[in-house]
Order: structure tokens, then sequence, then C-alpha cells
């Protein structure tokens, strides 16, 4: 059985990572943020409210299109602080709001967000499943979800490196060998949600772009 993480050792480590993250994972990430950023304008439209989980230190954010309004939130401070300094470097004044918030206790109202967007983060949240589900509560409907994630090997070498990685990357805030099945039994529970695509992306297609739709 896949082992979870907590909130506590989240915090720890993406405190740790803040200084550090852009320079280290930056690159690493890049074409999937853009991926994500163009999905989500594609299904809202030149005017729509976008909610982005796992901000972070908001290297995503200069990259939306300045006619959509931005709510970013994380559950580190310090990767905000440094969301914070970008909004105001950039000058981003179609950024609402940078939020310390809990991902399993979103503090929205249904149906606030025409998307949801959430880069690198459900193999990071304790609880995935309670995430997607405050995910599409808070979704419009007609509205997507995006997701961005590494998604385990379901055999073979990587399979057997990602779980003897686990352990190690507990620590340092994720899950590597999180399954698509965990995603696919969350979306068969859900009758007003379905997958629209899954697309494997860079590097080496060990990452997903993966949207879920909401019915209207």
């Amino acid at each position: 059985m896949e082992a979870e993480i907590d909130r506590r050792t989240v915090e720890k480590a993406y405190a740790r990572w803040a200084p550090v993250y852009d320079m280290v994972f930056g690159k690493v990430f890049e074409r999937g943020r853009k991926a994500s950023i163009v999905a989500a304008e594609r299904a809202c439209g030149s005017s729509g409210r976008i909610l982005e989980v796992g901000v972070g230190t908001g290297i995503s954010l200069p990259d939306y299109s300045r006619s959509n309004r931005l709510v970013g939130i994380d559950i580190s401070e310090p990767m905000l602080r440094k969301a914070k300094q970008r909004v105001r470097q950039h000058s981003l004044s179609n950024v609402d709001a940078l939020s310390v918030m809990d991902v399993s206790h979103l503090a929205f109202p249904d149906n606030s967000f025409d998307v949801v967007v959430a880069q690198y983060v459900i193999t990071a949240v304790p609880d995935p499943e309670r995430a997607l589900d405050e995910f599409a509560r808070v979704v419009k409907p007609g509205g997507e979800i995006v997701l961005v994630n590494h998604i385990g090997a379901e055999r073979g070498m990587r399979r057997a490196f990602e779980l003897s990685f686990a352990p190690v990357a507990r620590r340092l805030g994720w899950r590597p060998e999180f399954p698509w099945a965990r995603l696919t039994r969350w979306i068969s529970g859900k009758k007003n949600m379905r997958v629209i695509e899954r697309c494997p992306m860079p590097p080496m297609g060990h990452f997903c772009l993966i949207r879920f739709g909401k019915s209207a």
C-alpha cells in the first residue's frame, strides 16, 4: 500500500526549497507550466477567473494573460513571500490574491473559478483525493481542472526505482510512485466530472498534463 505524507513534512520541505526552487526546478518544469497555462486559458477564454493551487514562488504568474484574474494559494508561507515579490516586480495587477491555504479545505464558495490549475501539486499533498474533491467543488460547471504532475510507472525498472526512492522523496515533500490508478478511481466516483485529456510531458514523458471537465 502506498504510504502517505503529512502536512508538516510538506511545509518544512517547501520552506527549505523556497530560496532555491526557481533555480533548481525552473527549467525542468517550464514546459509543463506553460502547457498548463495554455490549457487553462483555452478553457476559460480571455476573461476567466483562475485558481492556481500550489502557486509556490509564483514563477508561472507572469505567463498568464493579463486579462485573466488570478488567485494563488500555497501551504508554504516562505514560497508565497517569493510569489508576492514577483507580483510586485512584474506589476501583475491581474493577481487578486495570494494566500496561505490548505488544499483540503479551500476557503472559497462553490463554483468560484472557471479553471483550477495545479502544477506538480497532487503528489505533494497529504490527501490527493480530498484536494481533488475541493478542486471539483470550487470550479464552475463547464469549467476545468488542469493538472501537470509526475505519474508513477506501472512496471519495470522505473517503478522499482520510484518505490526504492519513495522514503527519501517524502522527506523532500512528494511521492514519486503516485499511480494513475488513484486518479481513475477518483474520477470514477464523480458523476459530474470526466477526463478530457492525458498528455505525456517532458522530460522523457515522466510527467503528464491532465484535464478534467465539470459538467455544465
